[in-house]
């Protein structure tokens, strides 16, 4: 059987500064190890045999109807503007229609050099790929909005970091990977055309109902207030939340140092490279204003009356903290059992949250077990709990289903850090299992599963993860 991927490309028919054409380059010995037959099938995918697979998506073997690309794009990292990124080990395939009517990009992560390497060597190691593979499918199982992966294939070949280790590259599909960058890299060149282009292609493509440049950043601004706080109530923390990595669809992009906390503080960071915390949990919110304001800047340079677009991107932006605020009160007050939120249950939540980071209680568990016993294990000091647990009583008494409401909004699994290193340990060696386990287990996270209940559990001390890393 042939492989058959119904490709649509449209960013391919953009002008030439949009993108460079790339070709993939070749790697020895590829070997499929994970393929999403259920995405595949909403893709429109007809899968070929497993040594075609391999070819395919390692980039070997370019498939009928792709037309391969790396696109340009900028961006603020760390608060500091790059004027040049781009798909330095990405290449995007093509597009195509889901069976679902969504359109959606299919691109190879560490298919080798491009353009915009700057020096890479445009491959990625097992380890971030099996990464992005687990926590990005685990996210659209929570509900979340994401990038998927639809593949994962072995290079058979090393790539060189501060050791030597496998290779691998990632197919992962995404609504599109239009992001801020993508937007501010035209505006600072002053190539307006190129500018208003890429506006009219992201309001056909993602929000056909926005009316031009400000209604495209209302429409971004709201996506993006719903996905941070879906994120805050999962506990994730993304780790690298530059504007290069803010994608305008509203879907969690670039899996690089990110992280589900265990112990709640609002202060954590995992990654390795956010040394002054500015991606912390508590400050995404924050950051996703500070992003959206670049975007709103981008787009107010195609607009001919300019104090009359700053005072209406200015109105967008300042809205965005209460949106944001009111979205996260929304995640917060159903994970406590609270179907429709007052202005009170602020403070339940709040509560509990101060008694979690002074009683180092686990997030996840926490909020999985309120109402059981097993919720005031979690807490150094149990009273912590207990002096919060009668207020909470009194106020879900008056709710319909709280129950049904919590269980709903409280994971059981989430992509635990020390498991997703054990899984990565073992499959450096050879072994999938842990792999395969945990994606499984992943896939239903809402559910039990009393067989798998040692997933659930914290890491010991000897298993704790200080840090993340960046998938390079």
């Amino acid at each position: 059987m042939t492989i058959a991927i119904p490709f649509d490309n449209s960013y391919a028919r953009l002008p030439a500064g949009f993108f460079s054409a790339q070709v993939p380059d070749p790697v020895r010995a590829p070997r499929l190890v994970a393929f999403n037959t259920d995405l595949a099938r909403l893709l429109g995918i007809t899968p070929g045999d497993l040594p075609e697979m391999a070819q395919v998506f390692a980039g070997n073997t370019v498939p009928q109807g792709a037309e391969p690309l790396a696109q340009l794009y900028s961006g603020h990292q760390f608060g500091n503007y790059n004027p040049q990124l781009g798909d330095g080990r990405a290449i995007l395939l093509g597009e195509v229609l889901g069976r679902d009517g969504i359109r959606r990009d299919i691109q190879l992560k560490g298919a080798g050099r491009t353009p915009y390497s700057r020096g890479g060597d445009g491959r990625a190691w097992l380890g971030p790929v099996l990464r992005e593979y687990v926590v990005s499918e685990a996210m659209a199982a929570l509900g979340i909005p994401t990038t998927r992966a639809l593949a994962a294939v072995e290079t058979g070949e090393t790539v060189r970091r501060e050791q030597a280790l496998p290779g691998a590259v990632l197919t992962r599909v995404a609504q599109s990977h239009l992001r801020v960058g993508t937007f501010q890299v035209f505006a600072a060149r002053g190539e307006i055309g190129h500018l208003k282009r890429l506006t009219d292609y992201a309001i056909a493509r993602h929000y056909p109902d926005a009316d031009g440049p400000m209604g495209l950043l209302t429409a971004v601004r709201d996506a993006q207030a719903r996905l941070i706080a879906r994120w805050m109530g999962v506990g994730f923390i993304h780790g690298v939340m530059n504007t290069d990595n803010s994608s305008i669809s509203g879907e969690t992009i670039d899996y690089g140092p990110c992280a589900f906390m265990d112990t709640y503080h609002p202060d954590t960071v995992y990654s390795s490279i956010d040394r002054y915390g500015r991606y912390a949990y508590s400050n995404q919110p924050d950051i996703a204003v500070w992003n959206l304001a670049q975007l709103a800047t981008a787009l107010i340079q195609q607009v001919e009356d300019k104090e009359a677009a700053v005072e209406e991107a200015t109105a967008i932006v300042h809205a965005m903290p209460a949106l944001l605020e009111r979205e996260w009160l929304g995640v917060f007050a159903a994970k406590i059992g609270i179907d429709r939120p007052g202005e009170t249950d602020k403070t339940l939540v709040t509560d509990l949250l101060t008694r979690m980071a002074r009683e180092q209680a686990d997030f996840t568990n926490t909020f999985r077990a309120l109402g059981d016993p097993r919720a005031r294990d979690q807490f150094t000091d149990p009273t912590a709990y207990d002096s919060w647990v009668t207020e909470w009583q009194q106020r879900v008494g008056q709710e319909a289903a709280p129950d049904s409401v919590m269980r709903t909004a409280n994971p059981a699994f989430i992509p635990r850090n020390h498991r997703v290193e054990q899984m990565i340990a073992a499959a450096v060696n050879g072994d999938y299992a842990p792999f395969h386990r945990l994606h499984t287990v992943l896939s239903r996270p809402y559910e039990d599963q009393p067989d798998h209940f040692d997933l659930t559990r914290p890491p010991a001390e000897n298993e704790i993860v200080q840090a993340t890393f960046c998938g390079t």
